[in-house]
């Protein structure tokens, strides 16, 4: 199992911090380095101010979001960050949520399975350099009756063949990106529950395609926040305004991918109460409603040592690159927490 970081969203005010965790990321000997976008910094930019002051680490997007690109432009963009970073760039796709589709970009959040696999056919022709013609139901290319024509990338990428991931949460959508990627962005992954809630999904939809889940990359992230065991209740803590943003607020009452995960999982409950607190204002009463099971399901928290024990059961569970998000108020304390990661994984004997 190899390890990868998460660094979220850029312009937060910890910016040196992100290159700085990036970079020792790099020094360390993890896989990948993701950068996320929603409606503030745009994932492309930041992988290039990454790429361009590592060495070896991968850069991928966790996600480009499909209703901010046309899908030539992200064909585009992949080819230039692959020729850029010599081969290091990881493309991963999303839909993102109704909310921001449609409030941010004006484009209607409908049929999401199948808008999805016509954008990665159409990414994945015009990677190809073959003149770009396609008829779908969400894009036609070129447009009947004008004066486009069939054309072809100019950019050479370094590869071939980018890896393609796709952000899935529902058993649909899971089951489609076995089919049709390469791997599988999750969130709130819980050990205990994955083989349930993503993996049987993501194998059926290989089967579908005629292959297995080898060479598949199975790629969950999860927040580390590193201490003693006796404190592992308030590490968990600091994650209740996290996952109650996530399981309450992150989409609207009937239509919460990261609600009904948690409903999945066995909190159906507890799901709608942080649901009802968080849609009605009170947002510490959601995070307070958060049970600890469900965090510390869904984080590594503690010492070096509990940490390798879960990321066994990870590895056990399929998992194939566990992305961290090494959670500290200092840099210090991120940098911590990183090399803790790589401490456990060799203490687990996963390296």
């Amino acid at each position: 199992m190899q390890l990868g970081i998460n660094l979220g969203y850029w312009g937060a005010g910890m910016d040196a911090d992100n290159l700085a965790v990036a970079q020792e990321a790099d020094r360390l000997g993890y896989a990948v380095c993701w950068a996320a976008e929603a409606y503030g910094s745009d994932a492309a930019t930041v992988l290039t101010w990454v790429a361009a002051q590592t060495e070896r680490i991968d850069v991928g997007s966790a996600i480009f979001q499909i209703p901010a690109r046309q899908p030539a432009m992200t064909a585009m963009t992949a080819a230039t960050l692959d020729s850029l970073s010599k081969g290091r760039f990881r493309l991963g796709l999303g839909v993102s949520g109704p909310q921001v589709s449609e409030g941010w970009y004006g484009v209607k959040f409908d049929k999401p399975l199948a808008r999805t696999r016509e954008y990665v056919e159409i990414v994945r022709k015009a990677m190809t350099r073959e003149r770009l013609s396609y008829e779908g139901q969400h894009w036609t290319l070129p447009l009947p009756g004008g004066p486009g024509k069939p054309i072809k990338l100019t950019v050479h990428p370094q590869r071939e063949h980018i890896p393609l991931y796709i952000a899935a949460i529902g058993p649909k959508n899971l089951e489609q990106t076995g089919e049709i990627a390469d791997g599988a962005l999750l969130i709130f992954p819980s050990a205990d529950h994955l083989e349930e809630t993503a993996v049987k999904h993501l194998r059926a939809g290989r089967e579908k395609a005629g292959k297995t889940l080898d060479g598949f990359d199975v790629c969950p992230t999860l927040p580390l926040a590193l201490g003693d065991d006796k404190d592992v209740a308030a590490l968990a803590d600091t994650f209740r305004p996290y996952t109650a943003l996530y399981v309450g607020g992150m989409g609207s009452r009937k239509q919460n991918f990261y609600n009904q995960l948690a409903q999945r999982m066995g909190y159906e409950g507890e799901a709608a109460e942080i649901q009802d607190k968080y849609l009605s204002g009170d947002k510490e009463g959601a995070a307070a409603a958060v049970p600890h099971e469900l965090i510390d399901q869904t984080t590594l928290l503690g010492s070096v040592d509990r940490i390798a024990d879960r990321m066994k059961a990870y590895a056990a569970a399929g998992v194939t690159t566990l992305t961290l998000a090494p959670a500290g108020f200092t840099l210090d304390e991120r940098i911590a927490a990183l090399r803790a990661g790589t401490e456990a994984l060799e203490r687990a004997g996963l390296a």
